[in-house]
């Protein structure tokens, strides 16, 4: 009795406990969600979580209940047909001695065990856990249900690819979930017929008796029925399948494995039915001749068959049999790439160029970048950040309309990190009430330096000092890229603004964003959310309180559009005297038939299809579609029909700020450095593949091994277009070769955003790529002497990034190299290196190093009798004078020299034709 007792105790005991953690779960979790409402509500997006938590409660419950219901009937059935093969003095299959006590301890577990409970109670258990699996498909049941068709087919099985991009997972996840449903049933029904002794392992082999039996050919039927639908779906899978030169359905799958899923199909079909029929029969040999046919059937036909075929029939006469599917495979990557819409042309790459073609290209010129991202950074955080608790996470590259023109801009917002406080000041409050915003910007010009070799400023200090740069209004960020946690503010303790002298100034946030947190309910609601018994018993928060959540841009879009990937590198635009975060946005998607996946991304198929625009202040986010003909973002469209706008709804200036994304742009590259070949025969060789460049190791590494060229934005006049354009661009080189053989451009400006142009060289022509110009200027004498002058002289020597710049017909190579102190963390931009035909120089300035390297390339005048000689010598005076005015950086003065050399040469040229008549 004692020991019943405490078996009971126990028991008790731990359903208590149980039930105590399954309260808190639900608690907590309900506490989020009450949060999360609060949060959407208070920004404006609440339809966007009305819609996901209904989705995820319908998916939830459809789920659950059918789960547990199907789960306690096969249970139930399990338990009754148990009981009813029993006699009173139950006899089992095999007799049993007392040296069995595995026998003996599943009668003491039988004889104790309340079975209805424990099956209710394993049903709602097992079928919340499938539930709960089932409910991370909501984005998958929302897309079936409101899909757009895409207008476009796959050549196989002539479907809309809107059913592989919105079915196909639909169905896929529905046979999963079946499958897994199926695994329950036959483990709950398995472990009560094994507690009832109609399961025996003692003796061997494993014994069943008529009622498990029956009960499991009926769970064996059902499987086959879902095998069967399987092999069904498996069809659109060969649609998917990686086979070597190309992606998709080949010739072995078309002719080979389709028919043969077919025939699998109606197997396992045959199977099912067998196996239900064996309910009368009761005999294993059933369950086991069908599983050998379905499995043992799919070894052979699936692998066996298909290897021998391709080996025998295939490889022989391999290029002419698979031409059709490399062909669909061609045209549908490039098309669920975006691929299909680059323009090709050609470029000359002539070395033609010279003063005059670089006069016309001044633009270009004005906005070579000579500072990278990491020694900007570092003088950026050694000038700017003014105090320790500011903080520059990243650099951003954009362009504006300023006085001095069109110019290209690097820019760096200036975040607060409560983090880098003093230690002793890490208290709560100044960390969530005191200290709880950023301040400003930093804007810099990409090619100007001052005598120090430091950047000039545009933009600077606090509050900012615009000197040439925009006017900004309203400076302060309380939402960027940092790690932020939540602040809360207009409480009794004003916010530290900036410093200010000797003394600090003071603010109160005025924006729109936050949720409302002065009532106690609320201040123990949002305690118990984060943990943090401080809200409930600070006396700083007011009844005009509110707490700002979600602070990290990123993080704040990512609660919003849980649907899009977003983009690595959101950047920050001055826009009407505003800081203003934009974040590029993706659809993707991993069901485009026919395309080749990215290996680093897990998808084939990605569009930029939505912009997203976060104010620094208030934190208001707009999600603009900036590709309307993408399907995927259409059919979002539907489903949050009021979360997004059209791109011409962005504010005109803002529009102006727009850029080609460079994740995308990286991933487009890739993909065409192979499927730019559109003839199956050359893709099949693969004659023409095309790689990103190798440069030498970058600035912050300290490998010698080198990397891949990135691709960078830059402001150039692109050939044959009469104004200059801010594009993304990249050079590509053949596979295994370094000299290059093209270049991509992506054109970011908005009248012709979002085009792509290839531009290929002669391939008659050796074009120096950027590892051999790299190595060219290691191996040039002056310069590596100077350097390791420099590296001697207590300096270490930082080498930037190497840039390719076409103008006009010829390609122009441009480099800086910055010099840092051993004693000190302040990079100053010390010299500029210029490569072009055979010629490397290296100069104080970007235009000294022009002229220099033009200099060199002039060729000797030649003098004539008489007036000839006269015009040749005043000829060679406004030549010089043109090269002093070009390295003094006097445009004006280098086009009036110009001018003024051109009918002179005109005149010479004249003469001399006269002469040879």
């Amino acid at each position: 009795m004692r020991s019943r007792a405490t078996f009971v105790s126990l028991r008790l005991n731990a359903i208590t406990i149980a039930v105590i953690i399954g309260v808190l779960i639900i608690a907590g979790r309900l506490v989020s969600v009450l949060v999360d409402w609060l949060w959407f509500s208070s920004i404006g997006y609440v339809d966007v979580f009305w819609t996901i938590v209904d989705a995820k409660v319908l998916l939830f419950v459809a789920a659950f209940a059918a789960t547990t219901a199907a789960l306690w009937i096969s249970g139930k059935l399990a338990l009754h047909y148990a009981a009813a093969s029993r006699d009173p003095h139950p006899a089992k299959i095999y007799p049993r001695d007392e040296a069995q006590p595995f026998s003996d301890v599943v009668d003491l577990i039988a004889s104790r065990t309340p079975w209805r409970l424990a099956l209710l109670g394993g049903a709602v258990v097992l079928g919340s856990l499938i539930a709960a699996i089932e409910v991370s498909n909501w984005d998958i049941a929302l897309r079936y249900l409101h899909q757009v068709p895409v207008g476009k087919r796959d050549p196989i099985f002539g479907h809309d690819i809107g059913f592989y991009l919105f079915s196909l997972p639909a169905y896929l996840a529905v046979k999963n979930w079946l499958l897994l449903l199926t695994l329950g049933c036959t483990l709950i029904a398995g472990t009560l017929y094994i507690a009832h002794g109609d399961i025996t392992f003692e003796p061997a082999p494993i014994a069943f008796s008529p009622a498990a039996m029956g009960h499991g050919s009926v769970l064996f039927g059902l499987f086959f029925a879902l095998k069967a639908w399987s092999y069904w779906l498996d069809r659109f899978l060969l649609l998917y399948a990686e086979n070597g030169v190309l992606s998709g359905a080949a010739y072995a799958d078309v002719h080979v494995r389709l028919p043969v899923l077919w025939v699998l199909s109606a197997v396992a079909a045959l199977a099912s039915v067998a196996s239900l029929a064996n309910m009368r029969w009761r005999t294993h040999r059933v369950p086991a001749i069908s599983l050998l046919a379905v499995f043992g059937g799919s070894f052979l036909l699936l692998f066996i068959y298909p290897a021998l075929f391709e080996s025998l029939y295939v490889k022989p006469s391999e290029l002419q049999r698979e031409t059709p599917y490399i062909e669909h495979s061609l045209a549908l990557t490039r098309a669920a790439y975006g691929l299909d819409k680059i323009e090709v042309t050609q470029f000359p790459a002539e070395e033609d160029l010279d003063p005059a073609t670089l006069a016309a290209n001044r633009a270009t010129i004005d906005n070579i970048r000579l500072w990278d991202v990491r020694p900007l950074m570092d003088t950026y955080a050694q000038l700017q950040e003014i105090r320790t608790y500011y903080k520059f996470l990243s650099v951003d590259i954009d362009r504006y309309q300023l006085n001095t023109g069109y110019r290209q801009v690097m820019l760096s917002a200036r975040e607060l990190e409560p983090a880098l406080l003093p230690a002793n000041a890490q208290t709560w409050v100044n960390q969530h009430l005191l200290f709880t915003h950023g301040n400003g910007v930093v804007m810099s010009p990409v090619t100007e330096k001052s005598k120090e070799g430091l950047p000039s400023f545009y933009l600077r200090d606090i509050p900012p000092v615009a000197n040439g740069g925009p006017s900004i209004d309203e400076p302060r960020i309380y939402f960027g890229e940092g790690e932020a946690g939540y602040v809360i503010v207009k409480g009794s303790v004003p916010e530290f603004d900036y410093p200010k002298g000797m003394e600090n100034a003071y603010t109160t946030y005025n924006g729109r964003d936050g949720v409302a947190v002065g009532n106690i309910a609320r201040r123990a609601l949002f305690a118990w959310r984060f943990a943090d018994l401080n809200i409930l018993l600070t006396s700083y928060i007011t009844h005009a309180s509110r707490i700002l959540l979600y602070r990290n841009i990123q993080e704040r879009v990512s609660k919003i559009a849980p649907f899009l990937a977003l983009d690595h590198d959101p950047y920050m635009a001055v826009s009407h005297g505003r800081l203003l975060w934009i974040q590029d946005a993706y659809t993707t998607s991993r069901w485009f038939p026919y395309s080749k996946a990215s290996t680093d991304h897990g998808i084939n198929y990605i569009r930029n299809a939505v912009k997203i625009v976060i104010d620094a202040y208030d934190g208001t986010v707009n999600l603009y579609v900036s590709d309307p003909t993408d399907p995927i973002v259409r059919t979002y469209v539907r489903i949050f029909p009021t979360s997004f706008k059209p791109l011409s709804a962005m504010p005109l200036d803002l529009q102006r700020h727009i850029r080609y994304p460079e994740d995308l742009f990286l991933i487009q590259a890739q993909r065409y450095g192979a499927y730019h070949m559109n003839s199956p025969e050359v893709f099949y060789n693969r004659e023409d593949l095309w790689n990103f460049p190798r440069v030498p190791a970058s600035i912050d590494e300290a490998s010698a091994q080198g990397t891949t060229m990135a691709p960078y934005y830059t402001i150039m006049r692109l050939p044959g277009r009469r104004e200059p354009e801010f594009v993304l661009m990249l050079p590509m080189v053949p596979s295994q070769r370094e000299n290059m053989i093209a270049w991509l451009a992506a054109r970011c400006d908005s009248a012709e955003y979002g085009k792509l142009i290839a531009y290929t060289f002669p391939k008659e022509k050796l074009i120096y790529g950027p590892f051999q110009i790299e190595a060219r200027i290691q191996q040039d004498t002056e310069i590596s002497q100077q350097i390791s002058l420099w590296n001697q002289m207590g300096s270490r020597v930082i080498r930037g990034h190497l840039v390719v710049v076409p103008i006009g017909n010829a390609i122009l190579y441009v480099s800086p190299l910055y010099l840092r102190s051993t004693a000190g963390q302040l990079p100053e931009l010390k010299r500029v290196i210029a490569a072009y035909g055979d010629r490397v120089v290296m100069e104080e300035t970007l235009s000294a190093a022009l002229a220099a390297l033009f200099k060199e390339a002039a060729p000797m005048a030649i003098p004539h009798e008489g007036t000839a000689d006269a015009r040749a010598r005043a000829a060679l005076s406004h030549y010089n004078r043109a090269i002093e005015r070009l390295k003094a950086g006097d445009w004006s003065g280098f086009g009036s020299e110009l001018d003024a050399l051109r009918p002179l040469l005109e005149g010479l040229a004249a003469g001399d034709a006269k002469d040879r008549r």
